[in-house]
């Protein structure tokens, strides 16, 4: 990759140390791009990765960085919470913003879309929002893939099945994780949302109910496609 990369520390507004690394050209950029990772996974997922390979040689700067309690970022994975999640995705644009980075867009796989499209609607000054996969109404997608007995368990134990692909057992996850995301509609946050918007989605995914994606879509205030 053509660039410097810079690992970076930031506070949250709870006071949690976050990791991130930042991405730069070789010359003088004003554009940047938050990049927020999947559920279980973090800053240096292939599809971050990939992205800064790609953005940093067009002279578009990333900024991508670890969730709580994931990667290299502080705090036990059991106590993240959506509102957790968009304080430091909002957090990590404030930081880039006092960087002198002036056009900034958010990218967000999965989980991490969700939190993008949540913090977008917060950050109107933003130039544009990219989805991968997004889960506007993670609820459901719990419900579905946990099933009624699944997720009895899960408020029971607080454990979850370790969803990451080959792994087994369980997961602790408070059902306080649940209960936050019910707070949240990405529907409802996509209408005040006015920059444009990518959404990449597959037809296939095993996750994401085809729906969810249509509906989010359509309830975007802004150009998207």
């Amino acid at each position: 990759m053509a660039g410097i990369e810079q690992a970076l520390t930031f506070k949250d507004p709870a006071g949690h140390a976050v990791s991130g690394i930042l991405a730069s050209p070789s010359h003088d950029s004003d554009r940047l791009a938050v990049l927020s990772h999947g559920f279980l996974s973090n800053k240096n997922s292939h599809t971050n990765k990939t992205l800064s390979e790609l953005l940093v040689p067009q002279g578009i700067a990333t900024f991508r960085f670890d969730f709580f309690g994931q990667g290299e970022s502080e705090g036990p994975f059991e106590r993240i919470t959506v509102s957790l999640a968009v304080s430091q995705a909002l957090a990590a644009l404030d930081l880039m913003s006092s960087k002198g980075y002036r056009k900034l867009a958010l990218v967000g796989s999965s989980f991490g879309g969700l939190v993008s499209i949540l913090a977008a609607a917060k950050w109107p000054q933003l130039v544009c929002l990219a989805l991968k996969c997004p889960v506007p109404d993670f609820p459901e997608m719990l419900q579905l893939e946990f099933g009624e007995t699944g997720m009895a368990r899960w408020k029971a134990t607080d454990t979850i099945p370790n969803v990451v692909p080959g792994g087994s057992g369980r997961i602790k996850l408070a059902y306080a994780f649940y209960e936050d995301s019910l707070c949240y509609s990405g529907y409802d946050a996509a209408k005040v949302v006015t920059a444009p918007t990518l959404i990449v989605q597959g037809a296939h995914d095993e996750y994401v109910p085809p729906r969810q994606i249509l509906k989010l879509s359509e309830s975007l205030g802004g150009p998207n496609s």
